[in-house]
This record gives C-alpha cells, structure tokens and sequence, in this order.
C-alpha cells in the first residue's frame, strides 16, 4: 500500500512540473535570443564583391564570377555583389544553390565572346569525356563547349551537347562529363565555343538581379532554343531573375524548361533572334510580370504543358511573329494587362496543332491593349486556333492605328471551327476592318 501511494505523488509531482513549464508566466520568462542550433535557418548569410579592382574577388571574366558563386555557396549562400565593369564570358556562369547575385545595373555587363567553331576530325561515342577537333586554338581550359551534330541512327535528330573543357592535348579535348550521344563523322559534327551566358541545371533558389548581359549576337551564330538563351536554366525550381537588361542573343532571351515558380520580373529584353521570355516544357506556376520585350520573333513563349502561370504588366513590341504564344497543354493561365504592340503576325496566339488534349484549355486573356497586329494578310489581334476549351477573352482593347491596305486584313478576334465554349465578353475593337471572325458560324 505504502509503495502504491509513493508511485502516486511521484507521478502527481512530475505532472505539476510539466503543468508549470507550460503555464503562460513560464513562456513569458523564456529566452528571446536562444542558441542556433543546427535546424535553425541562418540570421544572415556571406557577402563578398567581385569586380575589376577594389573587390574581394578580383578579376572581370567567367572565371572570378565563378569563383566568387562557388565560394559563397560553399559557405552555405549568400550575396555576391558583381562591381560595374565588363566581364568577358568565356563560359557559362553556372549558379549554385542559395546564391543571390546582384549587380550594379546595366554598369555590370556580362558580355558573350566571339564564337569559333571547328569540326570534329574523329568519330565519338556517347560514353567518352574526349572531342578531336580540326583546330583547337579557339578552346580553352575552363572554357565553353558546344557540340552538335546529326545523330547516326535517328534522321534528321540534331542533337547537342553543352560542356566545359578540363583539358587539351593536341586536337584532342577532355571534357567535364561524357557526351551522352554520338558524334560520328559521316551526318557530321561540330565543336564550338558557344554557350548560354548564365545557366544552371537541377538547382533551386538562386536570384539574379540587377545586371546586363550583351549576347553580341554580330559575332554568335544562331542557337538552338530549346538548349540555350542568354539565361537558360534546366530542373530548377524557385528560380528569380529580376530588374535584367539582355540583348543581343542568337537564340532565346530567358529559357526555363521544368522549372517551377520561376519569377521573370522588370526585366528588359531586346533583338533575342528567338523568344524573348520561354516558360519551357513542364514548367509550372511561372510568373513574368513587369517586364518589356522589343524586337525579339515572340515576346513571351508558353511552351508544352505550362500551368497555372501569370504573365502580367508586360510590354511587348515588334515582336518579328507573336506577342505571346500560348498551346499543348499549356492549361489554366492568365494574361492580364499586357500592352502588345506591332507584331508581325498575330498579336496573342492560342495554338493547338496536335488536337484534343493536348490544347491550352481554361486560359484567360483579360484587360490588355493589342495594338497593330499583322504585317500582311490577316492581321489578327487575338488567334484561337485548334480545339481548345473553356478559354475567356474578356475586356481587351483591340486597336489598330493603321490605315487600311489592300495587302493587310485587320480583324479583332478569330475564333477557329473547333472551339469549345468560349467566353467572350466586354471586348472594344477600333478600326478593325472585322471586330470579330467566327468561323464556328460557317461550319
């Protein structure tokens, strides 16, 4: 009996001292500033400077922007703040997770090199690390390497691949990682010192802000889109590129393919032969907001299976074709408040050339202004093509200043024989020679 009573107070005594910790005097006296331990996020993280001179890091090429990223993010990320100056990019700048990279505006520019390109002397196979070339003068150890070829097995499949030289023995070059494909001397192969200004492949949370990059497209021959850009980046989620200026690439402006949360914002982009801003294959909840695009063949390019994505507040003029892009599966997105102006062909494009279920379904075109769409022939404002379902096109502005012509036909909005169940209301059209073309009404 004694023994049963002990065992009792014990447990009443270990209960009130739980009660007592938890009581709200007691959380009140707890320490404001407790020890970091390991789970804990950072206070603040590293920040050092690169740049020509006065910087922690010094030097103005790929390999002190290198250095400095790498050093940060060895160190559990931080800033790295790029000085004005310009830097000559022999490679890519390859970013690393945790890594904000801030420069000083358009005084910090990354400037693509010249590019050369030679062709391969000898066959390689897709397991080695090694490329013979008919003039190596052009490559250097650190550098960028493109190679291209035609594949041996598959007509017609060009393939590519993106590598840095480790080191160089004659015509022979080592790379960084194997080919993965075939480069065989009888469909051809190339090797060349192209390559995207900045990159990154399977890395989250990195920025890059306020900086310029010069793809000196004069002197870069064209690339292929859905390998390069002036920014590409590849399995990359939570990725943010703000307040950019960049110029001149031969191939797209900003490429992202499977990236989630992907943030384009302020940026300005300008004479990119291919696509200003490419929300690339897979990529989900992309937000391009606030940006100008001039002079690039489309402004903003949904490519396959784009979702629930936002292109607001953007200004896209002479586009050489589109304004903005939309099509297979690129469900469920909103374009809102956009001003397109003068582009070549159409001014918002929904296109759906490979049939039911593979069409941009539940997509918003809402409150933009598409001014002067069309070069020649039919100049349409607004374009559903295809099968898609669901779309609405709802309080748009569809203007057009020119005069008449025989060679352009001006029309608001065409909507093809196989729409399903559009909304469309509230839209203005101005000077239209057809507001609207509904070609369900012929069928």
């Amino acid at each position: 009996m004694y023994g049963c009573r002990l065992c009792a107070l014990c447990v009443a005594l270990s209960l009130g001292t739980i009660f007592a910790l938890l009581t709200p005097d007691r959380a009140r006296s707890a320490p404001h500033n407790p020890t970091r331990t390991q789970g804990d996020k950072p206070m603040s993280g590293l920040e050092i400077t690169v740049g020509p001179a006065g910087a922690n890091v010094l030097g103005s090429d790929h390999f002190a922007l290198q250095s400095a990223v790498d050093y940060v993010a060895g160190r559990g990320g931080g800033t790295v703040r790029i000085l004005p100056g310009t830097y000559e990019m022999g490679n890519s700048l390859f970013l690393r997770e945790g890594v904000r990279l801030v420069g000083s505006g358009d005084k910090s520019v990354l400037r693509k090199c010249d590019c050369a390109t030679t062709p391969l002397t000898a066959h390689s196979d897709w397991y080695e690390e090694i490329v013979t070339v008919k003039d190596p003068t052009p490559f250097r150890v650190g550098g960028g390497i493109w190679i291209e070829g035609m594949s041996p097995f598959y007509k017609d499949r060009n393939q590519i691949a993106r590598r840095t030289v480790v080191g160089i023995a004659g015509n022979v070059i080592r790379l960084d990682k194997a080919l993965r494909d075939d480069y065989w001397l009888e469909p051809g192969a190339n090797a060349s010192t192209a390559f995207p200004v900045i990159t990154a492949e399977y890395v989250n949370d990195a920025t890059v802000e306020s900086l310029a990059i010069d793809g000196n497209r004069e002197h870069n021959p064209h690339l292929d889109d859905n390998h390069t850009g002036a920014i590409f980046i590849q399995d990359c989620d939570r990725m943010i590129f703000r307040d950019l200026t960049i110029r001149d690439y031969n191939s797209d402006g900003i490429s992202a393919q499977i990236c989630d949360d992907l943030v384009v914002e302020g940026c300005r982009i300008s004479n990119c032969t291919d696509l200003g801003i490419h929300p690339g294959s897979g990529c989900q909840r992309p937000q391009m907001v606030n940006n100008t695009v001039r002079g690039c063949s489309q402004g903003i390019f949904f490519c396959w299976g784009v979702r629930y994505g936002l292109a607001e507040g953007n200004t896209i003029e002479d586009s050489l074709r589109y304004g903005i892009s939309i099509g297979h599966r690129d469900t469920d997105n909103l374009v809102r408040g956009n001003t397109i102006r003068r582009s070549g062909e159409i001014g918002v494009l929904f296109r759906t050339d490979r049939g039911v279920g593979r069409s941009p379904d539940r997509c918003v075109l809402e409150n933009n202004l598409i001014e002067d769409s069309g070069l020649k022939g039919d100049g349409v404002a607004v374009d559903l093509t295809g099968v898609a379902e669901d779309l609405v096109i709802r309080n748009n502005r569809l203007v057009d200043t020119r005069p008449a012509s025989a060679d352009r036909k001006r029309i608001g909005i065409r909507i093809a024989a196989g729409i399903l169940r559009p909304v469309i209301e509230g839209n203005t059209c101005q000077r239209m020679d057809q507001d609207l073309m509904d070609l369900r009404a012929a069928e």
